[in-house]
């Protein structure tokens, strides 16, 4: 290196000087100055909303009775909403308190329970759709009362999807082939629908959470 340096002339020497020093100084600017400022306009930022946060937590710490308040009422309404849940620590179990609420609900008003299928669950935060889709004769004010039955039922039960096939035939009609004939039971009916109910049912996990939240702590 020293022999190189030697054999340069005095022009040579400085033009590999200045050359150094423009390499030093975009060194300088990327790896020290650049991130210098950046980091500097971060800080001014943060700092600039400070006081909006501070504000804002303020404001929040005022209404926190209020915040609380409206919490409580939630637990609360959720807590007297318990009973009208499917029973059943299983969504099969669950689905087969569905079907024998549905099924004494639908003998009392006068209909047939044709057919019965259950649906898959569905999760819906901590608890569980549980639904069941049926098909259903009857006349027409018996299907009436029976939706009706269902939508105030004491257990909190909703209608997802309902469709609606008339039976009746006017006289001289011809019936269609494969259609029961004199069958007494079916003579009465003059409507068929399709419906599909579903309840709500807490899931095990979240009720063991549940169980243990209510449960007093040791040394309170």
């Amino acid at each position: 290196m020293t022999n190189f340096w030697g054999r340069l002339s005095a022009r040579e020497r400085g033009l590999v000087l200045l050359t150094a020093l423009v390499l030093l100084g975009f060194i300088a600017k990327y790896a020290i100055v650049t991130p210098f400022f950046e980091r500097r306009e971060w800080v001014k930022n943060q700092l600039d909303s400070l006081p909006q946060l501070l504000q804002k937590n303020l404001r929040y710490l005022a209404h926190k009775e209020t915040v609380f308040g409206s919490l409580e009422g939630a637990r609360a309404q959720l807590k007297m909403q318990e009973p009208k849940l499917l029973t059943g620590d299983t969504p099969s179990v669950s689905a087969s308190d569905l079907q024998e609420t549905v099924q004494a609900m639908a003998s009392r008003e006068g209909t047939q329970v044709i057919t019965t299928r259950v649906l898959n669950p569905e999760p819906a935060g901590s608890f569980s759709k549980i639904g069941i889709q049926l098909e259903i004769g009857g006349q027409i004010h018996q299907i009436v009362s029976l939706i009706r039955g269902i939508e105030t039922a004491s257990k909190l039960l909703v209608i997802d999807e309902i469709n609606m096939r008339s039976l009746f035939r006017p006289i001289g009609l011809p019936q269609p082939q494969g259609a029961p004939q004199a069958v007494p039971q079916v003579a009465a009916q003059n409507l068929r629908i399709s419906l599909t109910v579903a309840g709500f049912a807490r899931t095990k996990g979240s009720a063991s959470a549940k169980e243990n939240q209510d449960q007093p702590q040791a040394g309170t």
